[in-house]
Formats: C-alpha cells, structure tokens, sequence
C-alpha cells in the first residue's frame, strides 16, 4: 500500500515525499521505511522552498511601523501581510469562466478561501491552478470547521462531469492537479467510480499529467479506498487535520 500523508482540503502545495504505486517494488510494502526513503522524507521541502520571493521593505516584519496595540480613539489596521488583493486578472477570468461553462466546483469558492485570487490569478510567468471538487458542492456531513454547504439528500451525480473536468484541466494546461470531493454518504460506494472515472479521463487526454486525489473517508469502505488507488492516479492523499469532535 502505498503511503499516505496528511492533506489539507487546499491545493496548496506540500511535502510531495509521497509513495505511489510505482515505488511499492523499490521500497516495499513493510511498514519500516528503509534508511535511503526516511531521509528523503526527513530532507525534503520546507517553507522556504515554498516562498516565490522576497517580500517588498514595506511589507517586512522590520519595517512594519503600524500599533500592535490600540491606544485609546485609534482603530488598528491589518498588517500589509494579512491583507489579500481583490480577485482579478486574465487567469482568474479565464479560469471562472470555464469552471462556470462546465457546471465543474472548486474548493478555492465553496470554502470561501481567501488566497482565490492568488491561485487563480497565477502571474506573468506563474501557472494558474486551482483544486477541483467533484460531484457537487453540497456535502453530505455537516463539519463545524467548514464552509461547504451541506444536505442529506445532494442533488445526483453530473454524468459528464469526469469528462468536463479532464476538458478543463487540459485546456489550462496544468502538469499537476488535485481533485477532492464533497462527502457524499448517500451514495453505495461513496462517489469511488466517479472518482476513478475522472482520472481515467484525465490519463487519456493527458499520459504525463500528475494526479493526486484527495479523498473522504469513504465510510471506511477498503473496497472504494482500492478502487480509487488503483484508478491511475500518482498520488492518493486523505484528510486528517480536524479533531473527531468537529467532524459531523
């Protein structure tokens, strides 16, 4: 089996020390790791291997001259780095546009995230990305922690919805994505099959894009969890950041 590290629901990047089906035949499947894949992992990307440049003076921790602390009749203000730029740009539009044509969801709007248009907006020689949501955007569980909206009875599965979503994905010509899901209880297998279909749309239309499926639970059912790995995807990753007392 291969391993599995914690993901948040976000496409953001992080630690890509991942084993995939095609490393089982050199690292085995034991659950020691041998010493050359723990210092791999123990030597792989921090933040600073995350960081595109260097911030401007203004917006330095050192240079920061506004008050921490409000004095008496002065209202605070947001630090420059805590502020976020208004969604825009050619990327953004181009990529809210084909989202819209296709009926296809993100995680980037249904959890209201506030790094959207950074995502989205890519830059000049920066590659828009943005992290689908397959089938639907409405959840069958009802966390505390997120904004998805929620309902026991969702509305059915979109049919052309793994194909929409391999068109879109080849159109903006991105070399990794990630696809996650809303929780979708009602369904037998937990939405495995819609899953697996989208990757393989995703293969036929594209042989060296990386895949990486951030799953749910699926209820604890191996036999989805299987379907889903062995669907062609590169990485298969599941979430685990919350507590069990916020999950619903």
């Amino acid at each position: 089996m291969s391993l599995l590290l914690p993901r948040g629901r976000c496409g953001a990047a992080a630690a890509r020390g991942l084993l995939v089906p095609r490393d089982r035949a050199r690292y085995g499947t034991s659950g020691s790791l041998p010493g050359e894949k723990k210092e791999f992992l123990q030597n792989g990307p921090d933040l600073q291997d995350f960081v595109t440049g260097d911030l401007s003076d203004k917006n330095t921790w050192a240079e920061y001259k506004g008050n921490l602390k409000r004095e008496k009749g002065e209202r605070l203000h947001l630090p420059p780095w805590l502020k976020t730029k208004i969604p825009m740009g050619k990327n953004y539009n181009k990529l809210k546009n084909t989202l819209r044509s296709l009926n296809l969801h993100t995680v980037c709007e249904e959890a209201r995230c506030p790094n959207i248009g950074e995502c989205w907006g890519g830059g000049e020689y920066a590659t828009a990305t943005a992290t689908i949501m397959l089938m639907g955007d409405t959840c069958t569980r009802g966390c505390r922690f997120c904004s998805v909206k929620t309902a026991k009875n969702p509305a059915p599965l979109d049919p052309q919805e793994p194909y929409n979503t391999a068109k879109a994905i080849a159109e903006w010509g991105l070399d990794y994505v990630v696809l996650t899901s809303v929780d979708r209880d009602d369904l037998p297998d937990g939405g495995a099959e819609h899953f697996a279909k989208t990757v393989l749309h995703l293969k036929e239309r594209n042989p060296k894009i990386l895949v990486e499926c951030l799953t749910p639970d699926f209820r604890g059912d191996l036999k989805a969890v299987e379907k889903v790995a062995l669907s062609g995807l590169d990485v298969y990753a599941h979430n685990v950041e919350t507590v069990p007392a916020l999950q619903r």
